[in-house]
């Protein structure tokens, strides 16, 4: 039970620094059609759970299971899901091959765009669409 609550709670963390950044963009640099935010938060969550990932927690003995379950799955879960992208395809290509890579790069990028028009059209084929 305890590592469920320090993901529900890391994850509420994270998602209010999302809020936080995506707040601070539109404050500081108005309004621009680029993504501003979402690329800050997944730059700053890859490197994150890059970082995070390579430290060897009998090296920080405060940073094992629940800390790294915290921080990784939550903290980094609810600002970023990009972060675990780049750490799933980097171990790919790390442990398995680059094919394997750049086919998850290929699946995710182009499934979750299909995923985003396929959404986005079942919404408006319902007329709940607010477009």
């Amino acid at each position: 039970m305890g590592v469920w609550l320090a993901v529900a709670f890391g994850g509420a963390l994270g998602s209010v620094a999302r809020h936080g950044v995506n707040h601070l963009t539109r404050v500081y640099l108005l309004t621009t059609p680029f993504p501003v935010a979402t690329v800050t938060v997944n730059l700053i969550g890859c490197f994150a759970i890059g970082f995070l990932s390579g430290v060897n927690p009998q090296r920080i003995p405060f940073f094992r299971f629940y800390w790294r379950e915290f921080v990784i799955v939550g903290v980094l879960g609810g600002f970023t899901t990009f972060s675990t992208f780049g750490l799933d395809t980097y171990t790919l290509a790390r442990a398995h091959s680059s094919s394997m890579a750049g086919m998850n790069v290929g699946v995710q990028v182009v499934g979750g765009l299909a995923a985003v028009w396929l959404g986005h059209a079942a919404a408006v084929m319902t007329g709940l669409s607010k477009a």
